[in-house]
Order: structure tokens, then sequence, then C-alpha cells
């Protein structure tokens, strides 16, 4: 029989190229990658809209976009128009200014309460920049605590991590920065714990990795009361929630309630590297050069995918279609035998179910169906904003039969 050779491995002319690379590739992800992910058995090749394709042929509708990343979907075009446009002005530093950087700014800052925007390239980045600027404001060498609320995560770096409530990701990294720390959410009276001490207070209007637990709008409302009473920085932390997943361009929207800081990132340039952190006039005040920086923050691709993605997260038509199909989500995540409670707002939705998290998702993934996890018994759906009704359909249709086979797992 003829057989065709490849430096890893030989391949019989009935075999499928494509198949022995994606193999090939995959055994080599544990010796070259370090393993900070638990991943799949399963190389993608290419997405269109909801939809990923491996290399084996294989689809799936993608629930995650990414970790709530990919808003307009898979081969949007953004970031493709965005390469286009500024082919020969890729990098320039920080050092000089671009056009794409002052266009972006000016889109975030006319379409919210901010004043100013500092730009870095992750959520985490924007976290330790909102943290550093809490504290620069305060300017008081004994105000410098920082307060998030249990059930938070901002992030992995060393800032972000110590405002995060996740023990088990913190543990192995102990001691963390000092003057962090933690109230209940949702508790009016523990608001009294903010005061002269305190620079500034992080809060996730919805919850995403501890199981999309949206914060009561009365008592963001008496948050914001007392950050103003006390001096207090309120930061907003829109990472997963902002640019238009909820129904609104920005999820504080509903509590009428608007912060002096707020961290963006994940969907802000439609799949590029990219944070940002936008701030009121009273809370920059003191930023002068060479306080904080970054060498890639705010450079001319990103910034141009993120005039698109904010002026199209912008549209009332979109924003109204968000609430509506986030609406038939809920519906028919509510019909489903094995969730016991739907929570969320837009397509920010979670499922609690009675199966471990964990066990559904990877019973999902097993019906190609791409979902996450969040918390121990609560899994997440991110579809694109751009999902069909069709697509919600099937995504339930399968996230059904995921249930069913979870619980026949956890029985055995």
């Amino acid at each position: 029989m003829q057989t065709r050779t490849t430096s890893q491995s030989k391949t019989t002319a009935t075999e499928d190229p494509s198949e022995v690379l994606s193999a090939s590739l995959l055994s080599r992800a544990d010796e070259v990658l370090l393993p900070v992910y638990a991943r799949p058995d399963v190389l993608f090749v290419w997405g269109q809209g909801s939809t990923l394709t491996s290399a084996d042929g294989a689809e799936y509708l993608d629930f995650t976009s990414g970790i709530a990343v990919n808003a307009f979907g898979h081969g949007s075009g953004i970031v493709e128009r965005a390469v286009a446009s500024v082919s020969g002005l890729i990098h320039v530093s920080n050092l000089y200014h671009t056009a794409p950087a002052i266009e972006l700014a000016d889109e975030l800052v006319s379409r919210s309460f901010a004043d100013k925007v500092f730009f870095a390239n992750s959520g985490a980045e924007a976290v330790e920049a909102a943290i550093k600027l809490a504290r620069l404001h305060a300017g008081n060498k004994e105000r410098r605590e920082i307060l998030s609320f249990e059930g938070a995560f901002h992030g992995r770096t060393f800032g972000a991590l110590a405002a995060t409530d996740k023990e088990q990701i913190k543990a192995p990294f102990r001691p963390l920065p000092e003057a962090f720390r933690r109230l209940p959410m949702g508790s009016i009276e523990a608001l009294e714990e903010i005061g002269p001490r305190t620079a500034g207070v992080l809060v996730e209007p919805i919850q995403g990795e501890s199981g999309i637990r949206v914060a009561p709008a009365e008592w963001l409302q008496a948050l914001r009361k007392r950050c103003t009473e006390t001096g207090a920085l309120l930061i907003f932390d829109e990472i997963q929630c902002g640019l238009g997943r909820t129904g609104t361009l920005w999820a504080h929207e509903a509590s009428g309630v608007e912060p002096d800081l707020m961290t963006l990132a994940k969907p802000l340039a439609a799949g590029l590297p990219i944070g940002a952190v936008l701030a009121t006039d009273r809370a920059s005040k003191h930023v002068t050069p060479g306080c904080h920086g970054s060498t890639f923050g705010g450079g001319p691709v990103v910034c141009r995918a993120g005039v698109e993605v904010v002026r199209r997260a912008s549209s009332p038509e979109l924003l109204a279609e968000v609430r509506r199909k986030g609406m038939v989500l809920r519906d028919a995540l509510r019909g489903t035998p094995g969730v016991t409670e739907v929570r969320g707002r837009g397509l920010m939705v979670g499922a609690r179910c009675s199966a471990p998290a964990a066990a559904v998702v990877r019973a999902a993934f097993d019906q190609n169906l791409l979902l996450v996890p969040a918390g121990d018994d609560v899994v997440r759906f991110l579809p694109p904003l751009v999902v069909t009704d069709g697509e919600i359909e099937e995504a339930v249709r399968r996230f059904r039969n995921a249930i069913e086979r979870a619980e026949q797992g956890a029985e055995q």
C-alpha cells in the first residue's frame, strides 16, 4: 500500500491527513505547553458565527464565545478590517499618539460616565491599573485598602488575585499584596466597613466565575452612596458583563449607578488582546507621566477593532435583540429537567444544575456543545450576541441530553 510520510508519523492513503496532523499536534501539547488548562483533545481550525470546526471536520456550537470575547461571533471580519486599515502602522509604542487609540478612547468616553481612558492588554492588567489609580487618588499612606466581595473574580496577576475570592488559586502564591479585604455581596449593613482606610471598592455588577450572580440594584445604589460619603472610589469590573452582553451597553445601567472607574477587556477588540480602564476626571486627577504605562496597550490594530466593536455593541437594535434572545434562552432552560435555577441578564446566563457543572460541561462537549462552568453547580451560557433563535433551540436540546448523561454518570 502506498504511504505518505511526515516528520511525526506515517499516513496510509486511506487516512485523513488533517486527522493525522491534529493527532500529531495534540500529542505535542502536553510536552510543550504549561498545563494551566485542562483541555479536551480537540484542535479547532475554523470558526464562523456560533460554530467552531475541528481539524477532523466536526462542528461545535460555541456557547462560550471564547469566554465572552467573540461577541460578534467567529469570522466577523472585524479583525481583518482592522489589520487592513492600519497595515503600515502595527506598533509605534505609547511614546507617540496614533489615531485609533484616540478614536477608541473618544468612543468609550462619549458612551459612558468617563472622561479619560487607559489602555492595557488584558482584563487582569486593567484591574491592576484600576487598583493603582485608586491608591494614587487616595494620596494617603493610611488609605491603601481595596475592598471586593465574596464570590469575586478579578484576574490572576497579584493585585487582581488578592481581590479575588477563590482560595484554591490563591493559596500557592501567598503572601499576596496586603490591604485587601472582602465583604458579603448584597449586604447593605456590611457597607459600613467602607471607611477612611478604603481607597477603592471593586465589584462586578454581575459575577461571572462564581455563578452568574446579579448584584441587586438597591445594593449597588447603597454602595455608590457609601463610597461617595467616604471618598472611596467605586470601581466596576465589566470585563465579562460589559459591552452589550447583558442587553445594555454597560451592565451597571440597570441599576442607575455610575462608577468612578471601570475595567473592560474581553470583547472590546473582537478577539485581539486588549484591556481598558475608564476614569472620571476626579478619579484620575493625580495621574502624571510615568506613574503607569504599557508598551503594547492601545496599539493601532486592537484599537481600530475596538472602535467597530463599541459602535456595533451600542446599536439599540442589537441590544434589543440581546434582551429578547436572552429571554428565549432563559425560558427554554427553565423548562429543562435537572435545572434548579436560571439566572442572569441578556446573553449572560447561568443554569444551576442538579449534576456537577464540570460533568455537565464534559457531557455537553460530547454533544458538540461548548459551555463553561461557573462554580460547582452552575453552567454558564455566553453565546455570541448574534446567535440565532435556531442555534439557541439546538443548544438547549444538546444541553438537556448532557444533563441527562451527567446525572446518569453520577448515579453509577
